[in-house]
């Protein structure tokens, strides 16, 4: 596919990123990954990033499983992952990535700055949000902020997790999320496949798992959020952002 320039207009407003802090020597500058399932997306990104001296994108990945697999590799000081992806989401990836690079700082980024989601993504291990119509005005603030190992949320994401606080102590947040938590990392990888419209046996063979294990993860999973059908699992899991609508 031949390489086009990215649109200016997406990512405009950007400032310079110098003096950043990070664990590695400045010579090896901050190493970013880079996870979007669409393709001018990270090219955008990338454009941005690699403008800045000392900053260098490391890898991308097209789906959340991609992104663990790299992440390994590369050893990433700052993960950027979309919400949504193929195979595995972000907030998923995050939680692995979180889990195998303790010391790697991750930004979700998402269409939805609903409450419930920013939960999930802090409760993933990410320490910074972003809504992509914020993009243009906060990457460049948010990475620098993730290299010195501060947390970064936007004004509009802030609001939203004040308000709910005043209002009730967030409470319902809590209940609303409980299921999700309830569900294990391995549960939440096999109910996205599923939802993607895999078959027991080729979730299996994704996982390295016998399918007799893949069928006993799904009735856990239907008996946990007390669903009985295919369809309702398929609802559950775009209403949790796992899938696209």
């Amino acid at each position: 596919m031949a390489v086009t320039q990215p649109q200016p207009p997406l990512f405009c407003g950007l400032h310079n990123g110098s003096g950043l802090h990070n664990r590695r020597t400045n010579a090896d500058g901050l190493r970013i990954l880079l996870a979007d399932d669409h393709e001018m997306i990270r090219r955008g990104l990338r454009h941005i990033i690699e403008q800045h001296e000392g900053w260098r994108v490391c890898g991308e990945a097209a789906t959340g499983r991609e992104a663990v697999e790299l992440a390994v590799k590369v050893v990433p000081q700052v993960v950027i992952l979309d919400v949504v992806m193929p195979e595995l989401n972000g907030l998923e990836a995050a939680r692995q990535i979180k889990k195998k690079i303790p010391g790697a700082e991750v930004l979700i980024f998402s269409i939805d700055d609903s409450l419930e989601l920013v939960h999930q993504a802090v409760e993933a291990g990410a320490r910074a949000y972003l809504l992509k119509s914020d993009v243009s005005k906060h990457i460049i603030d948010a990475i620098e902020a993730l290299g010195q190992h501060k947390l970064y949320f936007t004004s509009s994401v802030s609001k939203v997790m004040l308000e709910a606080f005043l209002r009730n102590g967030n409470e319902p947040a809590k209940e609303k999320l409980s299921s999700a938590f309830d569900l294990t990392s391995r549960e939440r990888e096999v109910i996205q496949l599923l939802a993607e419209g895999e078959t027991n046996k080729s979730v299996a063979n994704r996982l390295k798992l016998s399918v007799k294990t893949v069928e006993t993860h799904r009735q856990t999973i239907m008996d946990k959020l007390r669903i009985h059908s295919m369809a309702g699992l398929v609802r559950y899991a775009v209403r949790n952002r796992m899938i696209a609508p």
